[in-house]
Parts: C-alpha cells; sequence; structure tokens
C-alpha cells in the first residue's frame, strides 16, 4: 500500500491530502510496463543463449553438429595425409619408374589442376556452411583425379616393363655352347686370315670349337626364320628372328633340332655343332646382326658369362688369327 502524502495550507492553518495528478499517474505506470517489457526482453535474450531452455531436440542438433565438426576436422586429415602418399608416389613415379622406362614424366600442372567450365558445386551453395562444404568437395574431387591420373601412369608403366622383359630376353645375350662343352674359343669377330685362301679378310662373327654333336643353344628368345644349307659357306644353319631388329646366326652344324617357322625360348637346343659348309674343323660359327649389320657378338654375352670368363674370352677373341671358316 503507497504513503499517503500531506502539506501544509497557511491559508487554513491546517494540513491537506496531496492528491497525485492523473497525467503523472498514467506517465508512471507507461514507463513501469516499458521496463518490464525490456528486462523480460533482455531476459529471453540471455535463457535463449544458454542450455537452461533448450528442447532435447535442440540440445541433439547441438551434439551432432560438434560430431559433424570433428568428422570434418578427421577428413581433413586424412585427406592431408592421403595427399602426402599420392605425392610420394607421383615423385617416384616421375623421377624413377617413368625415368627407368624412358616415358615422359607428368607434369604438376596435369596431375593437379582443377576443373574448369560449369560450376560443378551449385547445388552446395546457399547453406550455412557451404564454403566449407564446396572447399572440402573440391579437394576430394582433385585427389580422385589425381589418383586416376597414377593408376592410368601405372598401367602404362606395366606395359613398358612387359615390353622391357620381353626386349631384355629376346636380345641374344648368351654364348650358344656351354663352357664346359667348349674346346676353345678359336676366333673373333675382325679381320682374320682365312683358312682356305690364306688372304686377310673381315670375319663377322665367332667361332666356338667343340666336337662333333656338341649341343647348341638359342642365344634368345625368338622365332626360327631358316634351317637348311641354301646359303653359300655356311652349310646347315640355322637362323633367329629376335625382334626389335636384332638376328642370330649358328653355320656348320651337323643337324638341326628345329625346324623353320618355330618359336624358341633363350636356352633351347636348337642344333649340334658339325662341319658341314665351308669349315675347316668342328665349330659353330655365331653372328648377331642388329638392323642388318652384322655386329661383334662378345657385346652380348652378359647373361652367362661371369667377369672373369668374358675377360679370358675378349682376350682370346682380340687375337687376330686363323679363323675356321
Amino acid at each position: 500500500m503507497s504513503k499517503v502524502k500531506y502539506y501544509y495550507d497557511p491559508d487554513t492553518l491546517s494540513y491537506r491530502k496531496i492528491e497525485p495528478e492523473k497525467s503523472k499517474r498514467y506517465r508512471n505506470i507507461t514507463f513501469f510496463i516499458l521496463g518490464s517489457c525490456l528486462f523480460g526482453f533482455l531476459a529471453l535474450i540471455l535463457l535463449l543463449n544458454t542450455n537452461l531452455v533448450n528442447t532435447p531436440r535442440e540440445l541433439s542438433l547441438s551434439r551432432e553438429v560438434k560430431n559433424y565438426e570433428l568428422q570434418y576436422e578427421l577428413l581433413n586429415k586424412k585427406m592431408a595425409q592421403i595427399e602426402e602418399v599420392l605425392g610420394n608416389i607421383e615423385e617416384r613415379d616421375n623421377n624413377i619408374y617413368r625415368l627407368y622406362f624412358e616415358a615422359n614424366p607428368i607434369p604438376d600442372e596435369q596431375r593437379k589442376a582443377g576443373f574448369g567450365g560449369i560450376n560443378r558445386y551449385k547445388s552446395l551453395e546457399g547453406f550455412n556452411n557451404s564454403e566449407m562444404i564446396v572447399s572440402t568437395t573440391k579437394r576430394l574431387d582433385i585427389i580422385k583425379k589425381q589418383m586416376a591420373i597414377q593408376s592410368k601412369s601405372l598401367d602404362e608403366i606395366t606395359k613398358l616393363a612387359e615390353e622391357k622383359e620381353k626386349l631384355l630376353m629376346s636380345i641374344p645375350a648368351i654364348q650358344p655352347i656351354n663352357n664346359e662343352d667348349l674346346t676353345r674359343m678359336a676366333s673373333g669377330y675382325g679381320w682374320r686370315s682365312d683358312p682356305f685362301t690364306k688372304a686377310r679378310k673381315m670375319h663377322y662373327g665367332m667361332d666356338f670349337t667343340a666336337p662333333k654333336g656338341t649341343p647348341i643353344y638359342a642365344a634368345g628368345d625368338g622365332k626360327v626364320t631358316r634351317a637348311d644349307n641354301n646359303s653359300s659357306g655356311y652349310g646347315k644353319h640355322i637362323r633367329i628372328e629376335h625382334g626389335y631388329g636384332y638376328l642370330s646366326l649358328y653355320a656348320h652344324l651337323s643337324q638341326y633340332n628345329v625346324k623353320k617357322g618355330q618359336k624358341v625360348k633363350r636356352g633351347d637346343l636348337i642344333g649340334f655343332v658339325g662341319s658341314t659348309g665351308r669349315s675347316e674343323a668342328p665349330h659353330v660359327h655365331y653372328e648377331v646382326w642388329k638392323d642388318t649389320d652384322r655386329i661383334n657378338p662378345i657385346n652380348f654375352y652378359y647373361g652367362s658369362l661371369s667377369p672373369e670368363e668374358f675377360e679370358n674370352m675378349l682376350k682370346f677373341a682380340n687375337q687376330e688369327n686363323q679363323s675356321l671358316d
């Protein structure tokens, strides 16, 4: 209950009750209502920014948002790890694999290029976290593109490796007679004395002496193109096409173990030592051809000789003696 106030009236020499003006009363009531509304509004804002009045659904959504934020952080860490591993693979691909197989490196601009043209991420725009979602999606798309390029590169390397292996197996890389069967390396590639005319002439192969009937082996993978005695001076001889421009020839055989058109592998038995054709004694005359030119076979014995054996053969091959054919 509000206090009643009085004032002293000198005219009547008495106290009179103070009656408040109506306008003042209304103004006080108005201020009270406005103040109450303002206080209530501020209190509401304060409560809305706390968990005191959140509904169970709002609390659940809040936990989900925090979980998504954690998962997003973990996803970014995983993508960083993938990018690091992929970068190491790309570096080895360019600087080791492609270099070894003589393939051009793939430039970084091609590996890590983005996507031009239309806006691929328009459907992701217009949300609260659109920038984050678009950025992550772009990053994933670039990683997928890098992986696709790397996968294609490795497919190419696999084909190059298979071709390289095929080339290495095709090159005539072993001597045609085993060392334990060899009597001696009679004559090498170069200028030699002819056994019949005694004139100095070019000897385009290597002569390996061995008893008649000693096995002769294919120096590399290939296909037999000739097994006959229809070439002057060679007698019974075999020619094997190895591909890549290589051909090997084995002359003065006593008999064949293959026929024309037959495919052979390095080390396959193809014939036997003899002395047919223009020959002075049992031996095999061995030649290597590259792109129609006869070259020194001694440069291709990496597949069957030790360093000491090769050095010994080189010593005898360089002696300018008399050939056997």
